[in-house]
């Protein structure tokens, strides 16, 4: 009788101590992708270019409804113009999908996955992950903000580190009025 409330003690201890150290897994929230946007804009010498580009999936990773991870898949082919309309829309979305920028014949999507994420206040939180355009990966830095069901983030992105030269004064001199600026700005509003 002494042993088996023994081991019965003994199996309670560690169960009770494996559970204590287990990671808890999370619960995973997709995006929904219609309900959320994300907005481009490019600068050049003389002006400037928005539009927009969809999702094609995303997941935000939670904990206790504290954000630790996120996986999202952009669809590089839904790439649009909003600032223009006509010949010169259809021109520069046209070009913007060529090899001189973004090539999505061959790179038809582009990827971020996080890997570190910090709560820095309430609702904040920094976040580093690794965003793939066109074959190259490298890592980029933002701050999310959750409420509830939404996220937003703003991220500046070099275009240079992709490989996507085209009317950089980085790689090309005497571009004078035609020059673009290497970094680009993308506005992420998300819902899930």
């Amino acid at each position: 009788m002494g042993h088996k409330i023994k081991a019965y003690i003994l199996a309670i201890l560690v169960t009770f101590i494996s559970s204590s150290f287990t990671a808890v897994d999370g619960e995973v929230k997709e995006v929904k992708i219609e309900e959320s946007q994300v907005v481009w804009k490019g600068y050049k010498v003389t002006g400037s270019h928005t539009g927009t580009v969809k999702i094609k999936s995303g997941s935000l990773l939670f904990d206790n409804d504290k954000l630790t991870g996120g996986d999202f898949v952009i669809d590089m082919t839904t790439l649009i113009a909003t600032d223009l309309k006509g010949k010169g829309k259809d021109k520069l979305e046209g070009h913007l999908k060529s090899d001189d920028f973004f090539g999505v014949v061959s790179n038809p999507t582009a990827t971020l996955n996080f890997k570190t994420v910090t709560a820095s206040g309430k609702n904040a939180y920094n976040v580093t992950g690794n965003l793939s355009i066109k074959g190259k990966i490298n890592t980029v830095s933002f701050i999310m903000s959750v409420y509830g069901n939404k996220a937003t983030a703003n991220l500046k992105i070099d275009r240079t580190k992709y490989d996507v030269r085209y009317g950089s004064t980085s790689f090309f001199d005497g571009l004078k009025d035609k020059a673009i600026y290497d970094e680009f700005d993308l506005v992420v509003d998300l819902e899930f």
